[in-house]
């Protein structure tokens, strides 16, 4: 194609930011390909796409090498024809080399690990993102986190007063657990050894998980806080390219310890937040950080090691595999810490194969999970990972990345594979081993009766539910009869509601103790059906207990000024738990009674 043809604006940007962008590494990865394909057979999506050439690291690297052999190496300049040198012209071109980039690569950087020319392919593909995102060529969900990132300073757009109401939620529910007030998740607090920061995923999709490291923060004695501001320890610029973006976030985490002067900065369990936060946004952002960094799987590790907390692994019998999150492991080097806490905390642990630096992305990568558009692809590519998890035979994936979750639990839905998701975090949180205190009426138990020797589970399960008459409403129909099955199982009358308007009839004409409440059912809205169930003054004395999987919904009831729920569970709810809870509330009304 002759170099006099026209070439679009954006193209000429392009090609110009393409020099500002050259350096030892770029440059070395750009040279040095034999195309040998050792890379080739290291890439799911090759893997997942037989004969289908387009998808081989070597193949979407040649799409950008052409542009650096035509207008920066000399071989290009004067045997464009040998060296397969060319150029781009039109939007078009640029649009395709986006597909490329973005839809066909999650920067997992497999393929770079086994290059014997040591060719770092996610780096000039992550390069390539950030030329394009430049001019304006990016996925719509790119631009759209990039955006939320940019102006609200979170990538998932939460607001500050839903940031710190879900964290005034988590520590009420967790006072609750632990049935002690003074259990605190503190924002703010100056001069902490620990300053905690999050993934957005975990206040808008998973809350537990803040909890849960609240609640090993106060095991271990820890002296630590949540900013309200600069929170988000995850960095888009790491997926799109963009430096700039990439520096700022981070920066505003740095100077958010610093003011608030903490000791240490723990990161929560997210792969590419972790690396972008300590291995990658001080160079975006040109700043010397003067406090130390750590992911919260070492923290976790640390406080069993000098024994500041206490677990039981019995307490996780399930069989658990670990799925090395690319940028924990691959590119941070976290291969050992995450399995010697998992064998802390897990009584039956399985490898997958292959593991640790080859294991293979979760196929969320690289902001895969939001680009919509190229989900088709990604999920078929995920029959790779699939395959993996199914030859493991356990019932749980552990996962130290919020990314991987996603990325995972999509695989799992796709590919009907029976098995769970979960952290870390949640695993060590439910291996807590933490003194118990239990309230017991004098004349029941004699006075020289220690709580010790009176558990909290043993205590409820001696009131019965025979009498007690409960609503369950949800519109599953499984998951209707699992929670009537388990409830009557224990001597209780159920009836079932499939809606919020079957459940508010139900609640008037058998005047329940218990109604069991999903937020999410057709019909009314469930939060107008909870203000009138509060509001009725012959259902004063019913209790309710919130069992659900959408938690992003809990503003539809908590956000009302009447009174909040008795209890609050989130699925899947296991039968142990779901009588705990039950017999927890019940006795309060016995006791009322």
């Amino acid at each position: 194609m002759s170099e006099k043809k026209q070439r679009s604006h954006k193209a000429e940007m392009v090609i110009e930011r393409l020099g500002q962008k050259l350096n030892r590494q770029v440059v070395g990865s750009l040279a040095a390909c034999v195309h040998c394909g050792m890379c080739t057979e290291s890439c799911h999506y090759v893997l997942a796409n037989p004969g289908d050439p387009t998808y081989a690291p070597a193949y979407k690297a040649d799409k950008v090498r052409k542009l650096f052999k035509r207008h920066y190496d000399w071989t290009g300049r004067v045997f464009p024809w040998w060296v397969k040198a060319g150029s781009v012209f039109t939007d078009e071109e640029l649009e395709e080399l986006k597909d490329t980039v973005f839809g066909k690569c999650t920067n997992c950087r497999r393929c770079t690990l086994n290059c014997p020319m040591g060719v770092d392919f996610a780096t000039f593909n992550r390069m390539t993102r950030g030329l394009l995102v430049s001019v304006g060529i990016q996925p719509e969900g790119v631009a759209v986190v990039s955006k939320d990132q940019w102006e609200i300073g979170n990538q998932m757009g939460v607001l500050k007063e839903d940031y710190l109401d879900t964290l005034e939620w988590m520590e009420e529910e967790l006072q609750d657990e632990l049935e002690d007030p003074g259990v605190t998740i503190p924002v703010d607090a100056s001069d902490c050894d620990v300053l905690y920061a999050i993934n957005p995923r975990e206040v808008k999709y998973d809350p537990r998980s803040i909890a849960d490291a609240a609640k090993i923060f106060h095991a271990a004695g820890e002296k630590w806080t949540m900013p309200s501001e600069g929170w988000d320890q995850t960095n888009f610029g790491l997926f799109s390219g963009d430096d700039a973006l990439g520096g700022s976030v981070a920066r505003r985490l740095y100077e958010k310890v610093i003011e608030l002067n903490a000791g240490k900065l723990v990161i929560s369990e997210c792969g590419h937040g972790y690396r972008s936060t300590r291995c990658e946004g001080s160079n975006w952002a040109g700043f010397d950080v003067p406090f130390e960094m750590e992911s919260s799987v070492l923290t976790m590790l640390r406080y069993i090691k000098e024994g500041r907390i206490k677990v039981d692994r019995s307490r996780n019998t399930q069989l658990v595999t670990f799925h090395d999150s690319c940028n924990n492991a691959r590119s941070c080097g976290l291969f050992e810490e995450p399995r010697e806490l998992l064998n802390l905390v897990c009584e039956n642990f399985q490898e997958m194969y292959p593991n640790r630096a080859e294991n293979y992305c979760c196929t969320g990568g690289g902001g895969a999970m939001s680009m919509s558009e190229y989900t088709p692809q990604r999920l078929k590519s995920g029959v790779i990972k699939a395959d993996q998890l199914k030859e493991t035979g356990a019932e749980v994936v552990v996962t130290s990345c919020h990314n991987c979750v996603d990325g995972l639990s999509d695989v799992i839905k796709h590919y009907e594979i029976d098995m769970e998701v979960t952290q870390l975090v949640n695993l060590v949180a439910n291996a807590l081993v933490i003194e118990e205190k239990v309230v017991v009426p004098v004349e029941e138990v004699p006075v020289a009766v220690t709580a010790d020797e009176v558990p909290v589970a043993a205590a409820l399960e001696a009131l019965p539910l025979s009498g007690r008459v409960i609503v369950v409403a949800d519109d599953e129909p499984d998951q209707v009869e699992f929670l009537a099955t388990v409830l009557e199982d224990n001597g209780a009358t159920v009836h079932r509601a499939g809606t919020g308007d079957e459940a508010l009839e139900l609640a008037r004409r058998e005047k329940p103790d218990l109604l069991t409440l999903d937020l999410h059912m057709p019909g009314r809205d469930v939060g107008e059906v909870f203000e009138m169930l509060r509001e009725d003054p012959e259902l004063e004395d019913l209790k309710i207990c919130v069992i659900t999987g959408r938690p992003e919904l809990r503003r539809l009831i908590y956000d009302r000024s009447v009174r909040r729920p008795e209890g609050y569970l989130d699925k899947p709810v296991d039968e142990a738990n779901l009588m705990l809870n039950v017999r927890k509330i019940l006795e309060l009304a016995h006791e009322e009674g």
